[in-house]
C-alpha cells in the first residue's frame, strides 16, 4: 500500500462507519408504552426507597414527667455570725417556712459548726431553689429583716452587693468615723433617704456595706454613698438623689 493510500484509508473507514450508525438510528423505533412502564417503575422505587429510609428512623421514648422535672442534688452551708444568732432563734420559724412550704428544700440548724445546711429533695421542682434559698439565709445572716430578704425568694432581679469603704477611700481613725457618720446621718436619716430614693435596703455594719435591690438600684444608692464617702456633703447628694429618682419615675 502506497502512502497516499496509508493517508486515505482513515477517512474511508470513517465514512464507513457514518453510514452504518445513521443506519442502526433509522431502524430504532422508540415504544411509547415501554417509557411509560420504566417511568412508573422508577417511581415505585424511589417510593419504597422514601418509605423505607422513613421507617428506619430511630425511635426514643417519651420523657416521662417524674425524669423531667427532677432537680440536681446539691447542699449548702451557710455560715452565722456570733450576733446574728439571736436574730436567727428569734425568727427562726418565719425563715424556715418558706424555704420548705414555697422552695421545698430541706433546712436544718447545725449548732456544732454554726451553719444553716440547705439541701434540694425529691419535692424541688425549682432548679434555682438552692441558690435562692441560700442567698436568702445568707442576706438575713449579713443583718436585713426577714421581709426584705424574703425578696430574693419571690423575685428574681434582686441581688446582694457588698463592699467596704476601704474600695472606695483608704480612711483611718476619726476620718473613717467621719465617714460611717455621713451614710448613717443623724437618727439614720441620709441611709433611710438614700434607700427611699432608690428603692433599695441598706445595711451598714462597720466598716462593710451590704445593698439589697435591683441591679440598676443598688447602681444608684452605691453612687450615693460612694459620694459620701468621698467627701460630699448631704445636701448635695440630697439633690442628686431628686433628680435621679425623678428620672426613674419618668422611665416607669
Amino acid at each position: 500500500m502506497s502512502a497516499i493510500d496509508a493517508f486515505k484509508a482513515p477517512s474511508l473507514v470513517s465514512k464507513k462507519t457514518r453510514k452504518e450508525m445513521v443506519q442502526d438510528k433509522d431502524d430504532v423505533v422508540i415504544d411509547s408504552s415501554t417509557l411509560s412502564t420504566q417511568s412508573m417503575q422508577e417511581d415505585v422505587d424511589m417510593d419504597e426507597s422514601s418509605s423505607s429510609s422513613v421507617i428506619s428512623k430511630p425511635k426514643f421514648a417519651a420523657v416521662s414527667g417524674g425524669e423531667a422535672n427532677t432537680v440536681a442534688k446539691g447542699i449548702r452551708r451557710i455560715p452565722i455570725p456570733p450576733h446574728r444568732m439571736t436574730p436567727l432563734k428569734r425568727h427562726w420559724m418565719e425563715i424556715y417556712t418558706p424555704l420548705v412550704e414555697h422552695m421545698k428544700l430541706q433546712v436544718r440548724m447545725n449548732i456544732k459548726s454554726r451553719t444553716v445546711e440547705i439541701r434540694t429533695c425529691k419535692s424541688t421542682e425549682d432548679p434555682s431553689a438552692l441558690q435562692k434559698g441560700a442567698d436568702y439565709v445568707r442576706a438575713f445572716a449579713l443583718g436585713f429583716e426577714v421581709q426584705d430578704a424574703m425578696a430574693l425568694l419571690r423575685l428574681d432581679d434582686i441581688y446582694l452587693d457588698s463592699f467596704e469603704i476601704k474600695d472606695v477611700k483608704t480612711l483611718h481613725g476619726d476620718h473613717l468615723a467621719r465617714a460611717i457618720g455621713r451614710i448613717a446621718g443623724r437618727d439614720g436619716k441620709t441611709r433611710f433617704t438614700i434607700e427611699n430614693a432608690s428603692k433599695t435596703r441598706i445595711v451598714l455594719a462597720d466598716t462593710k456595706i451590704h445593698i439589697l435591690g435591683s441591679f440598676q438600684n443598688i447602681k444608684v444608692a452605691r453612687d450615693a454613698i460612694c459620694s459620701l464617702i468621698l467627701g460630699s456633703p448631704p445636701g448635695k447628694v440630697y439633690a442628686s438623689l431628686r433628680t435621679v429618682s425623678a428620672r426613674m419615675k419618668e422611665r416607669f
